[in-house]
């Protein structure tokens, strides 16, 4: 099997375990969207960004959580969710549903010891605080529990960077992954850390703007430009987008519909897939 080859059969099955989530999420009217280069590529190429591996879908912190109280118990038989508070090792602050009987096998979890198999990140989204400094520390404490997370869990940090100074960086992580091993006692003080983060109105006013937390690399978005949510197509099936879509991707991209040049078309396939049907990748072979 190649690269190629690889591709198509990982995106083919992370579209099974979106089917299971759609499924459950109608059963039990959660609302839910197609998240980042998802959406980007359901508008954009009416299916997955050609050289993208993965699926990424969103929800509001409210039907999020009742999502993962769900989930152990109505998924269908073949898909599990996981995260922090179900799967040791895990360092993501938001959920993944895998697939059952495959393997998904990256740097950053093998140095971890954690089994993942192939799936869709699920991310949660929380409202911001009105006032600015409040709003600050919010993303600040956020921020800071994941990446301390991601570091203790692993040294093996993806970085910005190429060259002598990625180099450096990916030396600096190392270093770091082994004093936080050193300090942290227990690594469930990571998530209770960020769960400081979720807004509460007894300490602030709540705004109607909204991040994903574990991940706030983009301008806040107004609620009302998510839900209600429209539909899209992608690869032949009717999902849910944010309600203005165009605009919500200007936030997280600025010119989206615009193809990147070929040298940043980046697939980040993992070391090992097991795709759990008797084919098995595994990069540079």
């Amino acid at each position: 099997m190649n690269d190629s080859e690889a591709l198509s059969h990982l995106q083919a099955a992370e579209l099974k375990i979106l089917d299971a989530i759609a499924s459950l999420c109608a059963k039990f009217d959660i609302n839910w969207w197609l998240d980042g280069g998802t959406c980007l590529g359901a508008m954009r190429h009416n299916g997955f960004i050609p050289w993208d591996d993965d699926i990424d879908i969103g929800m509001m912190r409210s039907d999020y959580e009742r999502f993962c109280e769900l989930a152990p118990r109505e998924l269908q038989p073949g898909f599990s969710l996981h995260n922090s508070q179900n799967t040791d090792c895990y360092a993501a602050m938001f959920s993944k549903v895998y697939m059952d009987g495959t393997r998904f096998e990256n740097q950053e979890g093998r140095d971890a010891g954690s089994a993942m198999g192939i799936f869709v990140d699920v991310f949660p989204y929380d409202y911001l605080y009105v006032d600015a400094n409040l709003r600050a520390q919010q993303i600040k404490t956020a921020s800071s529990a994941q990446r301390l997370s991601y570091l203790y869990h692993s040294g093996s940090i993806s970085v910005p960077h190429k060259g002598m100074l990625g180099e450096i960086e990916k030396a600096v992580c190392v270093l770091l992954h082994g004093i936080e091993r050193m300090r942290c006692k227990d690594p469930r003080q990571y998530q209770d850390r960020f769960d400081n983060a979720i807004g509460d109105d007894s300490v602030g006013q709540i705004s109607n703007e909204c991040l994903t937390l574990a991940w706030p690399n983009m301008a806040p978005v107004p609620g009302d430009d998510i839900l209600p949510t429209c539909r899209a197509k992608f690869e032949g099936r009717s999902y849910p987008v944010p309600r203005y879509t165009e605009r919500y991707l200007t936030t997280m991209y600025g010119d989206w519909k615009s193809i990147p040049a070929p040298e940043d078309r980046h697939t980040h396939l993992p070391l090992l897939i097991d795709f759990g049907d008797g084919q098995i990748w595994e990069s540079g072979n």
